[in-house]
Order: C-alpha cells, then sequence, then structure tokens
C-alpha cells in the first residue's frame, strides 16, 4: 500500500474477537465465561488442590473469601450520581459456575505464620536482609510441608499482611520503627575479632545482595521450582476487617464482584493446563516473542540479563531465560551479542516445533528498543529458512499526540493513525461501545508502532496493527475487557524482574504463569 504525500490516514480496528467453550465467540472474557464456560469446560466440576500461607488471621479471611466465590457476587449498587447501567462491571457467578473448578476453603494446606515472626523480620535494620527474611519465613515452611506431605499443590496462595505490603519492598519508609540487628551486621562486628574467618563471614553475609529487596519478586524468584503463586494482599479480600481511625477501610480496593473475577481467573489459569479463552482469529502459523531486558541488580560489570517471552495462537505463554551479558551498550540500549541472539531464538523456535510438528511461518519479535545489524543477523540466521522474522519497536507515548471523538471525547479503542509503510500510532485504549465507557483517569495516548526489520517481505502494518490489538486481550492473571499493552510487553519488566534475583532458579524455559 503506497501513501499519499502529506496526508495521515486514520482508521479503526474491530475489537478482536476470543473463543470460549464449544468454539462460541464473543469480545469480552467476562461474558464468554458466563454464557459459555472457559475453552477446555469440563462435564463435571474439578477439584483444584490449593496451598495456603499466611497469618492466622490472614488464613481465615481466605477461608471466608473462599467459601463466598463459590456463590454469587453481585456488583454494588450505584452510587449517587452515578449511571445505573455500569456495563464494565458484571455480576460473578460462582466459582463452579463460571470456571467448573472449585476447592474446599477448609481442606486447603493452610501454613500458619505467627505475625509476630513477621513483623521482627520486617524490622531488621538492613532492609535487603529483612525482605531475605519475611521471605524465607514463607519458603521454608512451605518446603517443610513438602518434605513431609506428598499430595501435589496445584497453586500456593501467599497471603501478605499490610506491614510486608508497607515494610518490604524497595525504598519502602520504616521510619518510627523499632529496628533489630541482623546476621549481616553481626556478622560484620565479629570480623575484628576473627580475622582469619573474614572471607568466609563476607561470601556468606553478602550473598543476600544478589536480591533486591523486593518481597513480590523474592517469592516469585523462589517458587520458581516449586509450583505458580497467587499473592494477594489481606486488605484485598477482607477489606472490611481492616479500617482506619474515622471507620473506614484502610485503602480503596475494587468492588467484591470485580475481585472475584480476577482472582478466580488467576486460578484457573495458573491450576489448568489449558488458558480459559484464546483468541478465535489468530492467523495460523503465528509465534509472537516479547523481548526481556533487566539489569542485574549486584553485578559490578553492569550485566544484565535476557528473556523471551513467547505465545502461541493458544494464547498461553512460555518464558525462555537467555544469557547474561554486557547487553547495554554504548547508544544505552540493550543489544545481545550475536551467538546470545541465536541460542535465544533457537530455544523459541525448537518449542515452537515440539507444540506444532514444525517451524512458524512468521515470527513477530516485539521490543521496546531497536535492533542493531549483529543481532538481527543472528536472529535471522538462528530462524529456519522457511520463518520469516519480523522486528516491531511498539513504545508507550506521553501527551504529545491526542485524538479527540466529536471534539471533546476520547477516541475508540482501536483507532489507527497511519503515518506511512511502517509507522503508526495505535489507541489500545480509548472508549469501548461495548461497556460503555472509556476506563482512566485522562485521555488515552497511543501507542508508537514502527515496522524495523524483515527477514522477507515486511507485512502490511495493518496487520501487525491488528495482531497488537489482538495480544491486549490476553492477560489471563485478570479478567479485563483488555490491557493497553500487549501481553508481548505488558508483563515484561515482571519477568525481567523475577530473572534478575540470585534466588531465581527456575528451568530455561518455563511457562509463563510462574512469573505472573
Amino acid at each position: 500500500m503506497k501513501f499519499p504525500e502529506r496526508s495521515l490516514v486514520v482508521e479503526h480496528f474491530q475489537e478482536p474477537p476470543l473463543e470460549f467453550a464449544a468454539k462460541q465467540r464473543t469480545a469480552h472474557p467476562k461474558d464468554g465465561l458466563f454464557l459459555y464456560g472457559p475453552l477446555d469446560k469440563a462435564r463435571r466440576s474439578q477439584d483444584v488442590r490449593v496451598g495456603v500461607v499466611g497469618t492466622p488471621q490472614g488464613i481465615s479471611h481466605f477461608k471466608s473469601w473462599g467459601k463466598k466465590i463459590h456463590c454469587m457476587i453481585a456488583v454494588p449498587p450505584p452510587a449517587r450520581g452515578e449511571k445505573a447501567d455500569r456495563l464494565h462491571l458484571a455480576n460473578f457467578p460462582g466459582l463452579e459456575a463460571t470456571f467448573s473448578i472449585s476447592f474446599d476453603p477448609d481442606a486447603c494446606s493452610c501454613l500458619s505464620i505467627p505475625l509476630p515472626d513477621i513483623d521482627r523480620a520486617s524490622r531488621i535494620l538492613n532492609l535487603t536482609e529483612a525482605v531475605a527474611k519475611v521471605a524465607g519465613l514463607y519458603v521454608d515452611r512451605v518446603k517443610k510441608h513438602l518434605a513431609n506431605d506428598e499430595r501435589a499443590i496445584d497453586l500456593w496462595i501467599i497471603l501478605i499482611p499490610e506491614i510486608v505490603y508497607e515494610r518490604c519492598r524497595p525504598e519502602s519508609k520504616r521510619t518510627g520503627l523499632p529496628m533489630v540487628v541482623g546476621d549481616f551486621i553481626k556478622k560484620q562486628r565479629g570480623k575484628e575479632d576473627l580475622p582469619l574467618l573474614a572471607p568466609v563471614l563476607d561470601q556468606s553475609a553478602e550473598a543476600i545482595f544478589e536480591d533486591m529487596p523486593d518481597f513480590h519478586r523474592r517469592i516469585k524468584a523462589e517458587f520458581l521450582g516449586i509450583a505458580p503463586t497467587q499473592l494477594i494482599r489481606e486488605t484485598t479480600i477482607a477489606p472490611q476487617e481492616f479500617l482506619n481511625r474515622a471507620g473506614y477501610p484502610l485503602r480503596k480496593t475494587q468492588d467484591e464482584a470485580t475481585i472475584a473475577w480476577n482472582l478466580a481467573t488467576g486460578l484457573y489459569y495458573k491450576t489448568q493446563p489449558r488458558p480459559p479463552w484464546k483468541l478465535a482469529e489468530v492467523r495460523p502459523g503465528v509465534c509472537y516473542i516479547g523481548m526481556v531486558y533487566k539489569a542485574l541488580p549486584a553485578d559490578p560489570d553492569g550485566h544484565s540479563c535476557c528473556a523471551a517471552q513467547m505465545f502461541l495462537n493458544e494464547g498461553d505463554g512460555v518464558v525462555f531465560r537467555g544469557a547474561n551479558g554486557p547487553w547495554k551498550t554504548g547508544d544505552n540500549e540493550f543489544h545481545l551479542r550475536p551467538q546470545a541472539a541465536k541460542d535465544l531464538l533457537a530455544m523459541v523456535v525448537e518449542t515452537y516445533k515440539e507444540e506444532y510438528g514444525g517451524p512458524p511461518r512468521e515470527l513477530f519479535i516485539h521490543g521496546q528498543t531497536y535492533f542493531n545489524d549483529d543481532e538481527w543477523k543472528a536472529f535471522v540466521q538462528a530462524a529456519p529458512k522457511e520463518t520469516n522474522v519480523v522486528g516491531v519497536r511498539i513504545r508507550t507515548t506521553g501527551g504529545e499526540t491526542k485524538l479527540f471523538r466529536d471534539g471533546d471525547y476520547p477516541v475508540l479503542r482501536g483507532t489507527a493513525l497511519l503515518l506511512d509503510e511502517r509507522n503508526a500510532y495505535l489507541w489500545t485504549t480509548g472508549y469501548v461501545p461495548q461497556i460503555d465507557t472509556y476506563i482512566g483517569p485522562e485521555t488515552p495516548n497511543p501507542l508508537l508502532i514502527k515496522a524495523l526489520r524483515s527477514k522477507k517481505e515486511m507485512p502490511d502494518i495493518r496487520t501487525i496493527l491488528g495482531d497488537i490489538m489482538g495480544l491486549t486481550k490476553i492477560n489471563y492473571n485478570s479478567c479485563n475487557y483488555n490491557d493497553g499493552l500487549p501481553v508481548t510487553l505488558r508483563f515484561a519488566k515482571m519477568v525481567g524482574d523475577v530473572l534478575t534475583m540470585g534466588s531465581a532458579r527456575g528451568a530455561e524455559r518455563q511457562p509463563f504463569k510462574f512469573y505472573v
């Protein structure tokens, strides 16, 4: 297609349909699950094995909530001045009625951790050690259980009291707390008295600094070799049990029905072999890769880790751990060395062959940076002869580009401003007629899409934009109508955060569900 000189072409992409049980289609995950059920709907309800780790109070709240989500949960009545017909909200029909799975909250493997133990560990003077100690309370409790109980657990629920959320994140403000001296400082003080043992003490004491002081990252990293996890704050499932002095909940949460939809969707996705829905019109033989780069926090040479998130036409994903190395180059962007690029892409192609019996027809690499010549040449060489490799750069924008509908209203989601054959703005957020709203705090900003390179013929920019629209609808960790970013990039930071943890001991390739 040729574009007229000095012209801008505006087009609209229809909402990608999703497929559910019995090959039924609809655009909204909640509608599809309510009307038809998940993609692989079982004839009989299946029990899932859930393990729960938290404080006694948190476990009690989870049991109450677990019983509640097996029943219908209605959306709250509209507030004063709010529209009665709020199509973006939906009653939750119940876990078994929606997903054909269930669990008995009273029969879960419940592992209790005393809150005073968590409180003391979270007050250790060194924040990195404090986070490691708190995470260790959870991990050690699970490992001890697994050593004595052979029953497999499909999903571990990690219940987080507010003191962990407040104290165990990077740059947590712990002012005013009575602090506790941890093992690290004690060992440092002992160096003067035991100089011959100083090297040994240094090595063991400083090992904790391989990890960032972030409880969420630490738990995800530790459980890569155990089972998928779902982290839930106690205040999310029992907001009325945690009130401030004025008698209001400590934090504002979504309504109970929306929370149930999101957590139940994640519960199904992380315990079943196939996701709850898939894209109904994905082009056959296509594979999508999201490149992940993240600086290693404790590497004196400034090395980074790399990974690839692969998503197939089923929608589910696999994370491939790449090599660590000096990937941040002089242009202040990340670029793989040729051999590392070849190895990473070879793993992706091999996995695709195992799934489909042959190589992909098209392999799209989504990234937020450019591909340099050596890196791109390596990708092309690693791909089978019949596979067309396409590099696409996707970046978020600020307020420099705006479009309005009827002068004042947000544009429709799916609106695209085509700049030329290889560049376009795409609004993946915006007004959605089906739910009669635009969910966002301000006028939506577009993604800037640039088709960079292609091994063979470059696909039409419209094909690339349509694919990206579809990839905004397969976030199985929630039950939203859509995301603003395609799944290839939506979780890139989260995956990178986990992989850069020194405690991350996962496999070279692992299901995506372990990371979210």
